[in-house]
């Protein structure tokens, strides 16, 4: 399987195609917003909720839902915000979007502004990004002089004000209500849900939150319709995905597939497989808050639903592949010292829980860990998963949870042998 290069897809990346306003509008770009703003708000909803597309930050909640459920309040000042926070390792997806695909952005954005009845759009940007920051403001400037953002857009009298706001820095900031709050002015620390950001978001006001991908599929389902971007994926998950691609493999980048596709296939078909006499050991999907998973589970689909049934979280859409020469305890003591850095410290199970993991990480790797260091390993883990009170503190175990599942004979071998044979003769 080949990523074709007609136009067919959502994104068509493989090009690596700057689209430049003019040439975006010479292929249909806009075409849809103008369509919507000539229909009624609920007739453009209703099409995408028949497209199925959801929200590919990870979550995968349904797009047009939570458009809808912004629409709804009661409260008529409302906003839309563009999560380009992009903090997950090894995920550059959204990046090339912004740099590549501005103006397919920019119309999403509006389109969703429109449906959820928003005036005002932020484009959270991390800071780190200074390149796409630049492209965008540059392009929201010609957006607006072509009246395609701004007062009475198109002549409609539908106006979007939209502006750039730079990230803290924080990965934390990528969580939508930790996003709210650095844009506030506070710490970018997670709030108590409920109330949802569609209910009171920014400035306790309706907020519309998806992110860079999410946004960017909107005009292309409105352009060539329903049925095209079913046609595209599978009976449960319609669409295609964007791949970051990346470890040791022969080819890296980012990759636009179908879903269905299986993970084997991306690895081989997109990447050209592992490099000259090396096998794959292993491979992280989803980010650093994916999972680790064995050569034997890379004929699982990426379909919302297999995924879920084979315990895989396709997350950001990240995949790094490992080969035989890694070591799963290197590469997750890299994933726990960069959450523990993350981590805000707000809540008990991620704060100490990563401490603690991170402490019995170093232990195995200096060979002073015993047995039962990998069960309390384990246990720590667990309780992150459990009882942390954001996504950071859940998803920060889940390399652990995934590698000790599937690899444990490693981290085993890495236990003190005299400490091992020890515990061996007092339980006997």
């Amino acid at each position: 399987m080949s990523a074709p290069l007609n136009g067919n897809l959502v994104f068509n990346v493989a090009g690596k195609e700057y689209v430049g306003l003019d040439l975006y509008r010479s292929r249909g770009g806009y075409s849809a917003l103008q369509r919507v703003l000539q229909q009624s708000p609920e007739a453009s909803i209703e099409e995408l909720k028949q497209s199925g597309l959801r929200g590919r930050g990870g979550a995968a909640f349904p797009t047009a839902k939570k458009i809808e459920m912004v629409r709804d309040n009661a409260e008529t000042d409302r906003y839309v915000i563009c999560n380009a926070d992009e903090g997950e390792p090894g995920t550059f997806k959204d990046r090339y979007i912004m740099t590549h695909l501005t103006f397919q952005l920019l119309e999403g954005i509006t389109i969703s502004a429109y449906l959820a009845g928003a005036s005002k759009g932020i484009l959270y940007v991390r800071h780190e990004y200074w390149e796409p920051q630049n492209v965008l403001r540059a392009a929201i400037q010609e957006a607006t002089e072509a009246g395609l953002l701004g007062d009475n857009i198109l002549g409609s009298g539908f106006s979007l004000h939209l502006e750039i706001f730079s990230g803290a820095g924080s990965y934390l900031c990528g969580e939508e209500t930790a996003l709210l709050s650095s844009i506030e002015g506070r710490k970018g620390r997670p709030r108590l849900k409920p109330p949802y950001p569609t209910q009171q978001g920014l400035w306790d006001k309706p907020t519309l939150i998806n992110n860079v991908e999410t946004l960017s599929n909107i005009p292309m389902i409105l352009k060539n319709g329903v049925e095209w971007y079913r046609s595209l994926g599978t009976s449960d998950s319609h669409g295609t995905k964007l791949i970051s691609l990346s470890g040791d493999i022969q080819k890296r980048g980012l990759v636009e597939v179908p879903f269905g596709i299986t993970f084997r296939e991306i690895i081989e078909t997109y990447g050209g497989g592992a490099k000259p006499g090396r096998s794959i050991k292993a491979v992280n999907i989803g980010g650093a808050s994916g999972v680790l998973v064995p050569p034997e589970m890379l004929d699982t689909p990426l379909e919302y639903g297999a995924c879920a049934k084979a315990g895989i979280t396709i997350g950001s859409g990240a995949v790094f592949v490992l080969d035989d020469t890694r070591s799963i305890l290197d590469n997750v003591h890299n994933r726990t010292r960069f959450f523990l850095h993350e981590s805000c410290g707000k809540c008990t199970p991620c704060r100490e829980g990563l401490r603690q993991t991170h402490a019995i990480i170093h232990k195995l790797m200096d060979g002073s860990a015993t047995p039962q260091d990998v069960d309390r390993l384990e246990r720590y883990t667990d309780a992150m998963q459990h009882a942390s009170f954001c996504g950071l503190g859940t998803a920060a175990g889940n390399s652990l949870s995934s590698s000790l599942h599937y690899y444990r004979d490693e981290y085993l071998d890495h236990c003190a042998k005299e400490n091992e044979s020890s515990d061996r003769e007092e339980i006997a």
